[in-house]
């Protein structure tokens, strides 16, 4: 099966999943018959370019670590916008790849409605149309026949969804309690390490964990976009960013710390989905955590959920949240879970 990619937005995802199909695109063929090519390119500040036949993609990273962008890069189409890419490239999978809009979801939204009324599959690993407006878009996939993933908003690569959805379906998941944003996480690890918040979150950014503008990842936002969207499509709701109750961790104190270690107990920010008096409801916030927890030993910027079954009892899933590599995986994720 032929799978020829047009990606909105070229930087860290982009190139990872770049990376992914110089190395990894015979094993793909031979294995899972899956001749994944990129056909076409649109980035606000590296350029657009387009070509039916597909590009190389160690010649794609190549040039850019060179000259910076793509503009100059031979290609049969060049300048197009994105919604010229959707429409004239030939690609009937869109990777969809811009910044993450949790107030409204665009660009994206547009990017992947125009996509999905179109019959092209879309994979995305922006959280803002998965968490704001995902019922729209599975009933537009539903309509025009093509399918819709969005493995990597949650936990990177680490195939969360795949799970939840498929595996742990039949098991009734009962509740969902994860860390969900690596950022905070690395921020607590430090504070236990005896920094205070401040210097930790400058240590944050200064690994590229954290943002300059951090208030997505420390006031709970990105988890609460997440939890969001494990409730959607893992539990059956129609939970919306309003409907879960978020605290960050910036009032989280070097004294709270020390009190909780002494007590063989650790702060983690948590989001939670959990059945209260009927009804499923989400949080994000710092929670104390026992040593007998399965995510009291969850250290540093990695992520991870544990699933309460009604056959399976506790399932716990450790692994990276973030990562080009990690993140460029869980496009292909979706790629080879669509119909051949």
């Amino acid at each position: 099966m032929e799978y020829n990619l047009a990606l909105i937005g070229f930087g860290n995802v982009g190139q990872g999943l770049a990376e992914i199909l110089s190395k990894k695109a015979p094993l793909l063929l031979e294995k899972f018959d899956a001749d994944i090519r990129i056909v076409a390119i649109c980035d606000l500040y590296k350029g657009s370019i387009a070509d039916p036949s597909g590009f190389d993609p160690q010649a794609l990273l190549d040039y850019i670590n060179e000259k910076g962008d793509l503009k100059e890069f031979p290609a049969s189409d060049k300048g197009w916008d994105a919604r010229e890419t959707i429409e004239m490239s030939g690609a009937n999978v869109l990777v969809e790849l811009s910044f993450t809009d949790l107030k409204t979801g665009e660009p994206a939204l547009s990017h992947m409605i125009q996509a999905l009324e179109s019959g092209m599959h879309v994979s995305t690993t922006n959280k803002g149309p998965a968490a704001l407006h995902f019922p729209k878009l599975l009933e537009l996939s539903k309509t025009h026949g093509g399918e819709i993933g969005v493995e990597g908003t949650v936990m990177s690569g680490t195939p969360t969804l795949a799970l939840g959805m498929n595996l742990l379906a039949a098991a009734g998941v009962t509740r969902v309690q994860g860390i969900l944003n690596g950022t905070t996480n690395y921020i607590l690890g430090e504070m236990e390490n005896g920094a205070e918040y401040a210097d930790a979150l400058k240590d944050a950014q200064a690994k590229g964990y954290a943002e300059a503008d951090p208030a997505a990842d420390v006031d709970g936002h990105d988890a609460a976009a997440k939890v969001v969207i494990l409730a959607n499509l893992i539990m059956g709701q129609s939970m919306t960013m309003e409907d879960v109750s978020c605290t960050g961790i910036s009032g989280i104190t070097r004294d709270q710390i020390q009190a909780a270690q002494a007590e063989n107990q650790r702060w983690k920010l948590i989001g939670t989905l959990e059945n209260v008096n009927g009804q499923i409801e989400g949080s994000v916030k710092p929670v104390k955590l026992d040593a007998t927890h399965p995510l009291y030993g969850v250290s540093a910027a990695t992520n991870a959920i544990a699933f309460s079954t009604d056959l399976l009892g506790d399932i716990t899933l450790i692994g990276p949240g973030a990562g080009r590599i990690e993140t460029g995986y869980a496009i292909i994720g979706d790629i080879l879970s669509f119909p051949h």
